[in-house]
């Protein structure tokens, strides 16, 4: 069974970082691109940030890009999201996801990130 868990969000000041932490269980880890997406209140999902586990290619969208970095560790299937210099505006429930796009099939439960100003 394919599990994607979450973890790492929360309430974090303007300027301030989290890691957000998605470990994947029920696939070979190194055959799939992680996706990080995010869901504002009133908004769409939007894609944030991806990775290949395979050759580490990265994606960043243009408003995380200098900010956000993510990162995979294969031994721990694991993909984790370093959020720096947080704006009020990157508040959003955040997904991990198999794949790179928006119609992939597995998606984590989601982590609440929250910027305070």
């Amino acid at each position: 069974e394919v599990q994607l868990v979450e973890s790492g969000g929360g309430l974090v000041q303007a300027g301030g970082s989290l890691r957000l932490s998605c470990a994947a269980s029920g696939f070979t880890f190194d055959d799939y691109a992680i996706g990080w997406f995010r869901q504002a209140p009133g908004k769409e999902r939007e894609g944030v940030s991806c990775i290949s586990s395979s050759d580490g290619n990265t994606y960043y969208a243009d408003s995380v890009k200098g900010r956000f970095t993510i990162s995979s560790d294969k031994v721990k299937n694991t993909v984790y999201l370093q959020m720096n210099s947080l704006k009020p505006e990157d508040t959003a429930v955040y997904y991990c996801a198999v794949g790179c796009s928006e119609g992939g099939d597995y998606w984590g439960q989601g982590t609440q990130v929250t910027v305070s100003s």
